[in-house]
């Protein structure tokens, strides 16, 4: 996807601006800084406008000096201008943010895109038929300088394409519902040649099954969301499986980038449990840590199957839970924060702080479900909590509520942490349009570090 921060795998699914044999760390992030970004938003940066229906920012990327962003929305504005746009726009990551000429026509929701390390080329994935006038279902690859389709490469996926990631070694890894895409018959998680868009081979994992257990809501198989790791070296990805490269795994499993595509033996039994019925797929999105010593996970699901109302909360459902990523037997999560049945959907982590982002209303609620418990803190939105695997604590502010807030709305959907700021994707349902507290900053927001 869709899903969360999603440059340098700081939490997220897309590398761009580096040569495809080269990995380091995002420009800024190795400088001096303060611990975690500053709470209050960066003014002037682009924003949905009211269209009558609810439209949302899916992903966030920068590639360059240039951060694209992909959804379903039809008008964007910034800087008092309103500038049609369908699914897909870019415009300055640096202040005043100004609205580049790029405009692709998509007629459909764009989940995810990917770039190449020129930012010349844009592979987007989603539910979409058609792209600059001409067929393309669900997967393209589109010029960033003038617009158009490249038709020489493959662009049909049999059902939605939810996240593409382009790797240091040059593959194209896209996830999704799809059972054949651009020829393969490869299901659900393949990898691209991002020459030709056909499959080159290096991914053969046969994800398979779904999640059956008394009452659970229909779940098809896919595979939702990704992130690269900051070395480059491996992938998170999550989504709903239970067999991945004959390994046992459900909601996340890791993903070893070598001379083929192979599934690690990083796993831990806490993610065959299950949560609520209605949320049998619940690990929506994962971030490493800047060392990749850990794995964060940020997690939907209300309650755990079969609860009986007692406390405190256990379990990952609706939390945001700490593992080592090195540890490969008796894995157990280190920390958990629960919001107290509120769903998360987006998290990311830099060295001050791990960020995760949904429509909750608190933070440090283990006791509490739909209700503020014994030591909740209010941090509607989003929260930030100290980073690491001994961590786990809500970021607060002078007043005592969380230190971050944003509108809830359907829920941040993604998260980017760059050497200047984090940058947050939502929607904006019921008008939704706060971050920090401040207005006119709906679909996206931008928490510069603070100097």
């Amino acid at each position: 996807m869709g899903g969360s921060a999603r440059w340098l795998a700081l939490g997220g699914a897309t590398l761009c601006a580096l040569a495809p044999s080269v990995v380091s760390a995002p420009q800024g992030l190795a400088a001096a800084r303060p611990p975690s970004v500053s709470p209050v938003p960066a003014a002037g940066t682009p924003a949905l406008v009211p269209s009558g229906s609810t439209e949302q920012v899916r992903q966030l990327v920068q590639c360059g000096g240039t951060v694209y962003a992909v959804g379903s929305f039809t008008r964007i504005g910034q800087g008092g201008v309103t500038y049609r746009r369908d699914n897909a726009f870019s415009f300055s990551a640096t202040a005043p943010y100004k609205v580049t000429s790029w405009a692709p026509t998509v007629n459909g929701t764009v989940n995810s895109i990917a770039l190449t390390s020129d930012c010349s080329h844009a592979y987007i994935g989603g539910s979409f038929s058609r792209v600059d006038g001409s067929a393309a279902s669900n997967i393209a690859d589109i010029r960033t300088y003038n617009n158009t389709m490249v038709q020489g490469w493959a662009h049909h996926a049999n059902a939605q394409v939810d996240t593409v990631l382009r790797t240091p070694n040059g593959h194209l890894l896209a996830g999704g519902a799809f059972t054949s895409v651009n020829g393969s018959n490869r299901r659900y998680y393949v990898s691209l040649s991002l020459a030709t868009g056909r499959d080159d081979g290096y991914l053969n994992l046969h994800v398979s099954g779904r999640y059956v257990f008394p009452g659970a809501d229909h779940n098809r198989t896919a595979v939702y969301n990704q992130q690269l790791s900051p070395h480059g070296s491996q992938v998170l990805a999550e989504g709903t499986f239970t067999r991945v490269q004959g390994k046992a795994r459900q909601q996340i499993f890791m993903l070893n980038l070598g001379r083929h595509g192979d599934v690690s033996d990083w796993y831990s039994a806490e993610f065959s449990r299950f949560c609520a019925a209605s949320h049998p797929f619940y690990v929506k999105a994962a971030a490493w840590s800047p060392d990749a010593s850990a794995v964060y996970v940020a997690t939907t699901g209300f309650h755990p199957e079969n609860w009986r109302r007692t406390f405190p909360l256990t379990g990952l459902c609706d939390a945001v839970a700490a593992f080592p990523a090195t540890r490969r037997s008796g894995l157990t999560h280190r920390w958990v924060n629960y919001t107290g049945c509120d769903s998360l959907s987006s998290a990311a982590a830099d060295s001050g702080a791990v960020y995760a982002g949904g429509h909750e209303r608190w933070g440090d609620n283990p006791r509490g479900c739909n209700a503020a418990g014994p030591g909740a803190i209010a941090s509607p939105g989003m929260g930030g909590y100290t980073p690491g695997l001994s961590g786990g604590r809500l970021l607060t502010g002078p007043a005592g509520a969380g230190l971050y807030s944003r509108g809830r709305g359907m829920g941040a959907d993604d998260m980017l942490v760059t050497g200047a700021g984090l940058w947050i994707a939502s929607d904006n349902l019921d008008g939704t349009d706060r971050c920090g507290g401040v207005t006119g900053h709906a679909g996206i927001c931008f928490l510069p570090y603070r100097s």
